[in-house]
């Protein structure tokens, strides 16, 4: 069969590596996709996100799946369309993308099933934030209710902290529509962890735990990012798996059939465990990226034949490679995660890599003669190996291949 997959980034060319390999995949195309994408796909980067041009792909390239990779996409409903077309779609309906699109409407959901959260309050203006602060105390934090590509989360120290804060949001409108309503949280400190649910809406799996580094700096400083890297499987204990499961894998899927959300994908959790109890900080509608990279090199099985089976309301069986572990590594542009400078050419052997190590494409873009940055986030590098250790080792080895002026990576991943 012929797959089409939406998105540019990362985890979009983690998606294609994986259908690629697959026996029952005879093309993968690429919407936009990118040139470091190729071989694996072809890129239909001059095509537009448009209905009857959408229509005509389906038609002409004989596409029987759709896997969507990026938040946006699903959020306006594109799911939706290409299921009009009776075309499975690896993917949630636009009214369950609203998990993702506002953390207000997951916050009220995760009320409605009893989910552990933290305490929160609606707020819309600097003034409004302020006069709600004295609720919470500090370190506080203060998220953005709509999608701002992973950078709509402030943890503020103190009231000077908050209130300029506060001011990007509501008066900078540097998220634009997406900061118009807010949230105050209360903090939460403990260990991040990444769970990922396949699930058809009714039933579920849950794939292996990740861990994600989101500061832009090593020791957990700086800026939040989209990611500067992640490794999986991340071992926890037999309890905290059957406590995570039970309070809050089971009733977020009890939530969708509650409320009549449709859900045919992948359910993302990220979790603030605290004295090995599990709160949900937020959910994603979409695999999360940089995880994905990590999490579909450890499959035993073919990817293509899971993703048709979710898009068609089933659910495979799935089972993991063994004693299989994988790193990824983020390389990504001076001034990210604000302002990145793109248009430098990168140096180095792009192209290196085998089963074990290689480059996947997250913000490039290839001229006559190079590749030049073309985002924030530039490369992923990744590392496969029998350990934990052995996959970081590889992924840094690999990250080796390349450099250019200004490139920012963090050397603590894995710690």
């Amino acid at each position: 069969m012929n797959v089409l997959v939406l998105g540019k980034g990362g985890r979009e060319q983690a998606l294609v590596r994986a259908l690629a390999q697959s026996p029952n995949v005879q093309q993968v195309f690429a919407l936009p996709g990118r040139a470091g994408f190729e071989p694996q796909a072809v890129c239909l980067t001059d095509q537009a996100l448009e209905k009857d041009s959408l229509k005509e792909i389906i038609k002409t390239k004989n596409i029987k799946l759709v896997v969507i990779g990026p938040e946006k996409e699903l959020v306006e409903g594109w799911s939706d369309f290409f299921r009009s077309l009776n075309i499975p779609v690896f993917g949630p309906s636009r009214e369950a993308s609203q998990l993702e699109s506002s953390k207000l409407f997951a916050k009220h959901f995760m009320s409605s099933v009893d989910i552990p959260t933290s305490g929160f309050k609606e707020v819309h203006s600097v003034e409004s934030v302020l006069n709600a602060s004295p609720r919470f105390g500090f370190p506080v934090v203060l998220k953005a209710d709509g999608l701002a590509a992973g950078k709509g989360v402030f943890i503020c120290h103190n009231k000077k902290e908050l209130e300029e804060s506060a001011k990007l949001l509501f008066e900078k409108k540097i998220f634009g529509s997406a900061g118009e309503k807010a949230l105050l949280e209360v903090f939460q400190k403990g260990e991040e962890l990444s769970v990922f649910v396949l699930t058809n809406g009714s039933n579920y799996k849950i794939l292996p735990f990740a861990r994600d580094y989101k500061k832009l700096k090593d020791n957990n400083i700086g800026p939040n990012t989209g990611g500067m890297g992640a490794f999986a499987p991340h071992n926890i204990s037999e309890n905290l798996q059957k406590n995570i499961e039970t309070t809050v894998v089971q009733p977020s899927i009890e939530g969708l059939k509650k409320h009549n959300l449709f859900y045919h994908g992948v359910l993302y959790i990220g979790l603030m465990i605290v004295d090995q109890k599990p709160f949900v900080l937020e959910y994603n509608v979409r695999f999360g990226d940089p995880e994905a990279q990590v999490l579909l090199p450890l499959l035993e099985g073919d990817w293509a034949e899971v993703f048709l089976s979710v898009a068609q309301g089933k659910l495979s069986d799935l089972s993991w490679k063994k004693n299989t572990f994988a790193s990824c590594v983020i390389l990504a542009a001076e001034g990210y995660p604000s302002k990145p400078v793109t248009g430098v050419p990168i140096q180095g052997n792009i192209g290196f890599e085998s089963s074990h190590f290689y480059f996947l494409h997250a913000g490039t873009k290839k001229t006559n003669t190079e590749y030049v940055t073309d985002g924030g986030r530039v490369l992923n590098a990744i590392g496969v190996g029998n350990s934990k250790e052995e996959s970081i080792q590889r992924a840094y080895k690999q990250a080796t291949q390349v450099s250019w002026p200004g490139m920012q990576m963090r050397p603590d991943i894995g710690n």
